[in-house]
C-alpha cells in the first residue's frame, strides 16, 4: 500500500530545531504523539508519516521565524490547513515541522466595491461565506470539505462550482507567502490583471507547499445570484448523462454545478439521504441569474436532455428543497461507505476532454468490474472531471493490489485521452507516478524551479517529485 517513501532524516538539525522552536514558541509548540499523528492524517490509504512537532503559529512574523529556524538547521517543513488533502500532501517523510495554520483564521478585509477579500490561509470557505452573507456577496469555490482557504489555494482546489466560476487558481488575485529562506514575498497587487514580470501567483497556487508558506490570500468575490435554481435528470446510461452535458456546454448555457452521479451513489445516496431518485445514473445541475433567466435556462437543459433519453426532470428554487439535493451529493462519500459497512473508501480523481467523458467513465466501471471492485463514480462533469471512491478491504492483500491497478488504469486512460491524472486532488505522495508520464521534461524544469527557490529542499520534501538527487 503505499507509495509513502521514507526520506532520510536529519537527526541532528531536528533535535536542535526542536530545542529553539521550544523555547521561542511556548504553548504553540506540541510534540505529543496524539497530535502528530494528527497532523499526518492522510485521507487516504497512504500509510501516515507523522512529524517531529507541531508548530500554531499566530501571524506571518511567526511563520517566517519558524522558516528560518528550520532553515538554519536543513529541517522539513510540512504546512497544514484542515488536513482534508487526499494524497498524501501533510505526511512528514523525512520527520520535521508540521505547521499549523489554524491559528492564523481572520478575515483581514473586504473591498465589497472591488469584489475581493483579504484573509488569512486559516481561514475555512464556510467561514468565509457565512462573513460575506450581509454583504450579498459569496465565494464561489467549493470542493466538498470545508477546508482551509490556504490548503485550497496551495492544492489548486476545485469543485462543484467550477464550471461557471473556474477553481482556485482563476480566483486568486494575490499571495503573500514566506518563501524557504524565510523572506516574505507578496506576488501580486489587488488589482485584476497585471502583465507585471513572472505571475508568481499561479507558481505557488498549486505547488502544494514544496515552494513556500502561503500567509495571506486576496481572493475573488460574487455577488450571491437575485436567483438560483436547481434541476436533476435521469438517463438511461452514462453515455446519453454526458451527451446531454456536451451538449450543454457546447450550447453556452450558463450552468453553475452540473453533477454526474452513476447508478451506485443514486442507490446509496436514496439510502443515506432518504430520496426517492430513480437508480439510474443522474445529472444535478444548479443555474445562477435572474428570476426569469433560470426557469429559461433549466427549461432549456430539460429540452436538450429529453432529446438524449432523460427522463424525471425537476427542478427546484425553494432553497430548503435545493439544498436538501447538494448535500445529499457532499455526504456521498459517507453514503457509498454504507453499501459495503466496515470497507474504507479510497478516493482518486482524473480529469479528461469533455469529449471523452462518456469513454472514460465507462472504461472505468467496466475495469472495476473486471477487477471485482466496488468504485462509484461521481463528478463535476462540467469540465470532465470525475471521481471514484473505491470501497476495499484493507485487511485483503490482494483487493489492495487490485485496487492500486484499478487507479493506475484510471490515471493512464485520462493521460492517453489527453486528460489529465489528477484533477483537483493533486499530485502530493500518491500521483507522483504519473507526473512524468503525463508532462515528461516539462517536470525537469518544475524540479529546477524548486532547486532553484528551496535549494535545501525543505519545504515539504516528497512531494510532487520523487526524492532529490543532488
Amino acid at each position: 500500500m503505499a507509495q509513502a517513501i521514507d526520506l532520510p532524516r536529519n537527526e541532528a538539525g531536528i533535535a536542535t530545531a526542536l530545542g529553539v522552536l521550544k523555547q521561542r514558541f511556548g504553548d504553540q509548540f506540541q510534540t505529543g504523539q496524539a497530535i502528530r499523528d494528527q497532523h499526518a492524517h492522510t485521507t487516504t490509504w497512504i500509510r501516515a508519516q507523522a512529524p517531529d512537532a507541531v508548530v500554531f503559529p499566530a501571524s506571518t512574523q511567526d511563520v517566517s521565524e519558524i522558516v528560518k529556524i528550520c532553515a538554519t538547521h536543513k529541517v522539513p517543513i510540512i504546512p497544514f490547513g484542515t488536513g482534508t488533502s487526499l494524497e498524501g500532501h501533510v505526511n512528514a517523510p523525512a520527520g520535521g515541522i508540521s505547521v499549523d495554520m489554524s491559528r492564523m483564521d481572520k478575515i483581514l478585509a473586504v473591498h465589497a466595491e472591488d469584489l475581493d477579500c483579504v484573509v488569512q490561509p486559516g481561514v475555512t470557505r464556510e467561514d468565509l461565506n457565512t462573513h460575506l452573507r450581509d454583504r450579498g456577496l459569496f465565494f464561489p469555490i467549493d470542493p466538498g470539505a470545508n477546508a482551509s482557504l490556504g490548503g485550497m489555494a496551495a492544492t489548486r482546489a476545485s469543485g462543484t462550482n467550477a464550471v461557471r466560476y473556474g477553481t482556485m487558481k482563476d480566483n486568486v488575485l494575490s499571495l503573500e507567502a514566506v518563501m524557504a529562506d524565510g523572506r516574505v514575498i507578496r506576488t501580486a497587487q489587488r488589482a485584476k490583471k497585471t502583465s507585471a514580470g513572472y505571475d508568481m501567483t499561479r507558481l505557488l497556487v498549486g505547488s502544494e507547499g514544496t515552494l513556500g508558506l502561503i500567509t495571506e490570500i486576496t481572493l475573488k468575490l460574487q455577488g450571491i445570484p437575485e436567483a438560483i435554481s436547481a434541476a436533476r435528470m435521469s438517463f438511461p446510461s452514462i453515455d446519453a448523462a454526458c451527451r446531454a452535458v456536451m451538449t450543454t456546454i457546447q450550447y453556452g448555457i450558463p450552468v453553475a454545478r452540473i453533477e454526474l452521479m452513476d447508478e451506485l451513489n443514486v442507490k446509496a445516496a436514496n439510502a443515506y439521504a432518504k430520496l426517492d431518485l430513480p437508480e439510474t445514473p443522474l445529472l444535478l445541475l444548479e443555474f445562477h441569474g435572474s428570476d426569469r433567466g433560470v426557469i429559461e435556462q433549466a427549461e432549456m437543459f430539460g429540452s436538450i436532455a429529453e432529446d438524449v433519453g432523460g427522463t424525471d426532470f425537476a427542478t427546484t428554487a425553494t432553497a430548503e428543497e435545493r439544498n436538501r439535493l447538494w448535500k445529499a451529493r457532499h455526504d456521498l462519500y459517507w453514503a457509498t461507505l454504507q453499501l459495503r459497512p466496515g470497507a474504507q473508501g479510497i478516493s482518486t480523481d482524473v480529469c479528461v476532454p469533455i469529449s471523452r467523458l462518456a469513454e472514460a467513465v465507462t472504461g472505468a466501471q467496466d475495469k472495476a468490474a473486471e477487477l471485482g471492485l466496488l468504485a462509484p463514480i461521481v463528478g463535476h462533469v462540467g469540465d470532465g472531471n470525475f471521481h471514484s471512491l473505491v470501497l476495499i478491504d484493507m485487511e485483503d492483500a490482494s483487493e489492495i493490489e487490485r485496487a492500486e491497478t484499478f487507479t493506475a488504469f484510471l490515471a493512464d486512460e485520462a493521460i492517453r485521452m489527453d486528460g489529465t491524472c489528477t484533477g483537483e486532488h493533486g499530485i502530493g505522495q500518491g500521483k507522483m507516478p504519473y507526473l512524468v508520464k503525463e508532462l515528461g521534461a516539462t517536470t525537469e524544469f518544475m524540479s529546477a524551479i524548486k532547486g532553484a527557490l528551496d535549494p535545501q529542499g525543505i519545504m515539504n520534501p516528497g512531494k510532487i517529485f520523487g526524492p532529490r538527487r543532488d
